[in-house]
């Protein structure tokens, strides 16, 4: 039985599934128990070369995915979190000081993350106003970073969201809907300031 297929038959019995989840995940922490943090090297993918940290913090349960690709580094303070969706980073990039991932996000080879970025694929659900948000669960949506990408301080990367190859986030910036590659974005929302011209051979303003 493969692990989708444990998924699979574990979301078919809820009793059980409550039951393995209060075994890997601490009620209140929300991260997994330190009985099963101890043999986190066995269900976490490194390739070769990659830096983690001591102080990161690794919130990374056995039954999503987390990819780390050759030669990345994860600095200092951070928090990588899959418990709601996988986690891959790609080959030569390089998450800054203080940053928090949140699966499930994809992020390419060649990407630079600047200090304090938040990129979380996850939303607290809150459609019922007789119940506590805390009790309605929560929704998730894919994040996509594509290569060669620069991601400036203290950004936030909301769910959803997509960055194409070779663009720019500006410090401070939101970024909650799809970026076209080769494109400048700043702003909260973020908006396109300037795109690659090939012809020109030059960036352009889209202001």
């Amino acid at each position: 039985m493969n692990t989708q297929q444990i998924k699979s038959f574990l979301k078919s019995n809820s009793r059980l599934k409550a039951l393995v989840h209060r075994f890997i995940m601490h009620p209140v922490k929300t991260r997994p128990n330190w009985w099963v943090r101890l043999f986190m090297f066995t269900y976490i993918h490194r390739g070769k070369k990659t830096i983690i940290y001591r102080s990161v913090r690794k919130d990374i349960a056995p039954f999503n995915e987390f990819r780390l690709g050759d030669y990345s580094v994860i600095e200092d303070f951070s928090c990588i979190n899959n418990a709601v969706g996988d986690v891959f980073i790609g080959a030569h990039t390089r998450i800054g000081l203080h940053c928090t991932l949140i699966g499930p996000v994809t992020i390419g080879d060649d990407v630079n993350i600047a200090q304090n970025v938040t990129i979380s694929g996850l939303n607290h659900i809150f459609k019922d106003p007789h119940q506590k948000i805390s009790e309605q669960g929560v929704a998730t949506s894919m994040i996509t970073i594509a290569n060669d990408v620069w991601i400036g301080a203290n950004a936030v990367i909301l769910a959803g969201a997509s960055i194409g190859t070779h663009c720019v986030v500006a410090a401070g910036s939101v970024v909650n809907s799809s970026i076209p590659p080769y494109s400048i974005c700043a702003g909260t929302p973020a908006r396109i300031i300037k795109k690659y011209d090939f012809e020109k051979k030059d960036w352009i303003s889209c202001s």
